[in-house]
Parts: structure tokens; sequence; C-alpha cells
């Protein structure tokens, strides 16, 4: 096999994600380790085995395994691609991952726990498994370092307590990924000014003019913004000082981020396919408060481009469910017969494009 294939990875805290891409942004391959620490699965096509995976480094090891009876080994690999959801102020672009890069990702821990300690697991498990292969990173973040310094700041004061508190925005990949296939996916040249809706079991809009991104709903968190399916989304921060104060901060921090939005309305579920099929008052009123939040904060993203010439819908709720999609232009309709347009996520292929574009430019070709 050509040695010009990218493996990007996802890792998260119980699962790694990956998929194989070629030169053109082709995916052959996609391998899944799900369950680690605990009953763990490794999904390879229509292959689902059951194998003990004690640690992200064992996952990554037999995900290797998996890549070689494809007839795949480290060789024909040319550089390994990871998603890191934040970048904190430093990291605004993708990046060859060097230990100072490695080094900017772990401080950026404090504002994304959840996520960037699994990151470097996974960087650390390639870098002990394959010394010699080069890494590359997608930061989540990276397309929001375009917004104003008056999208960005927080009015609070310059102080060392609020050191890196800032409206960072998230779902940056998708939103790359977005401006970057629009032409080829409608057929259309991107609109001047253009909303954005991310919309899944986390859920942002991103106000993007000329192709760059000048605000997002999506702010200090991938707490706030829009309801998503278990995040609360806006929230007064009088009221979580309030759920702290009566709660303690664990507790709070668990409601907020994972017992509320649409799980925490309906009483029922947080999938909205589960929600649509429902006929409990609970389950409508979730989705409509869902459509409610992001027409309501469309407001606010056409605001900020003075204006909106096209409107398009990603992500696994935008993509899919044809009744929000409506519910929304509908409240979205006093802006007369804007157009608007449907457009698969591609945030792995966009991960891979990065990497190529790095290896490219740091003349790491074959």
């Amino acid at each position: 096999m050509a040695r010009a294939q990218i493996l990007v990875i996802n890792a998260g805290s119980s699962s790694i994600k990956t998929a194989l891409f070629d030169e053109v942004l082709h995916q052959s391959l996609r391998i899944e380790a799900t369950g680690i620490g605990d009953v763990s699965t490794l999904k390879s096509g229509d292959t689902h085995t059951s194998v003990p995976l004690p640690d992200h480094a064992a996952a990554l090891s037999a995900i290797l395994d998996a890549l070689a009876t494809q007839g795949i080994d480290a060789a024909d690999l040319r550089a390994v691609a990871h998603r890191v959801v934040h970048g904190g102020p430093g990291l605004t672009a993708s990046a060859l991952i060097t230990p100072q890069v490695r080094a900017a990702i772990a401080d950026a821990i404090p504002l994304a726990p959840l996520h960037n300690p699994h990151h470097l697991a996974a960087i650390d498990a390639v870098a002990k498994l394959m010394p010699d292969l080069p890494q590359c990173a997608t930061f989540d973040t990276a397309f929001h370092a375009t917004n104003p310094d008056v999208a960005r700041r927080y009015a609070v004061p310059d102080v060392p307590a609020t050191k890196g508190l800032q409206r960072y925005g998230f779902h940056g990949t998708s939103f790359a990924a977005l401006v970057q296939g629009f032409e080829s996916s409608t057929g259309t040249r991107l609109p001047h000014r253009l909303l954005a809706l991310h919309l899944g079991n986390g859920a942002s809009l991103c106000a993007i003019r000329d192709g760059k991104s000048v605000a997002t709903t999506m702010g200090f968190s991938p707490l706030s913004g829009l309801t998503m399916g278990t995040r609360a989304g806006e929230i007064d921060a009088g009221a979580v000082l309030h759920l702290v104060e009566v709660m303690g901060a664990e507790a709070a921090t668990e409601m907020l981020y994972h017992d509320s939005g649409l799980l925490g309305l309906s009483d029922l579920s947080s999938d909205m396919r589960t929600l649509g099929a429902s006929d409990d008052p609970k389950a409508r009123f979730a989705r409509d408060h869902f459509c409610y939040w992001i027409a309501r904060q469309s407001g606010s993203m056409i605001a900020a481009m003075q204006g909106v010439d096209g409107i398009v819908f990603t992500g696994g709720i935008g993509e899919n469910d044809a009744g929000i999609r409506n519910n929304v232009l509908a409240q979205l309709s006093c802006l007369g017969n804007i157009p608007h347009w449907v457009i698969p996520a591609a945030e792995e292929q966009q991960i891979a494009r990065d990497a190529l574009t790095l290896l490219k430019d740091h003349r790491l070709a074959p």
C-alpha cells in the first residue's frame, strides 16, 4: 500500500475512534475501540470482537494489530492526526506535535478536563508504539481564533484569577470542514455571511463571514449556548452560583453537564429520535425548547455578521431531523427567503486535510 495514509484518532474517556485516509482524502477504513478499562470491544467494519483493553495504550496497540490484518502496517502510515478539543489561548491553528505543543495541550487540561487528558493519552501511546511517526493535532477551538476581542472577552477584570477566561468556542473542526467543502457539496459559492448550525448531542451556532468565524454560541466551555442532549446551554451565572451553594460544585457540575438539556427537560431521553417518536408533552416541549433557542441565538449570530446570506445545517440532528430544520426555518422566516442547505459533517476528513497540509508545509512529504 502507498505510503500516503493518515490515521485520524479521536480519543475519548473510554473509546478511541480511528479512520484511515489516503492522499486524496478518501476514507478507506474505520476501527473503533470502545469500553476501554471495562467491557471492551474492537470494531472493524462489521466485525465486533471482545478484547481486553485496560488502557489507551492497549487499545491503540489493538487498533494497529487490526490495521495489520487489513494489510496496513506502521510503514504505510505517513502520520497520525489527532482531534484535540482544546488548544487553550496559545494553539490557534493545527500543529505538528512537538514537546512544546504537547506541553501546551497539557496546560489546557484545566479548560477541558474531560477531554484533553484522553487526547494526551493517545498521543503518548502513539509516541511509544511508533516513535518516528509524525503526529499532528487539530483543535476544536482553533477555527474561532478569528473572533474579534469584543466577541471573546468576558466583562470581568483582568486579574490572575481570570487568566485564560474567555470565549473559545468549539465544533471548530466541523465548521472548518463545512467551509472547505461548501462549494463541492452545494454547487454554490460560499455565501458572504453564513449562519452555520452544528446540531447534535452537542450543538452550537457559528457566524461565518468570508469563510471565517466571527462569533459562536459556545464560550469558555462546551456547556454554554444552545440546549443540548444533556448539557444545559444558556443559564445565568447567578443560577450556577446558586446551584453550587445548595448542591455543591461536584453535584452542580454533574447536573449541568450530564442531567440537563433535552434529557432534563423531557425526563425521558437525550436522543432527539426518541423524543421525536414520543407523544409525551415533555418530549415535545424539549424539541420546541431546542428549536426556540437555536432561533433566538441565531439572531445574535446574524447581528455579529450584520446580516445573513445563507443558512447551513450539519451534525447528526441537523442532517437527519427534517422536523427540527423546518421548525427553526419557520421561526427565522421573518428574515425572508434565505437559501439553506444540509451538509454532512466531515470532521475526520478535515483533520486528515490539516495533517497533509502540515506535512507539506514542513517538507515531510514522502
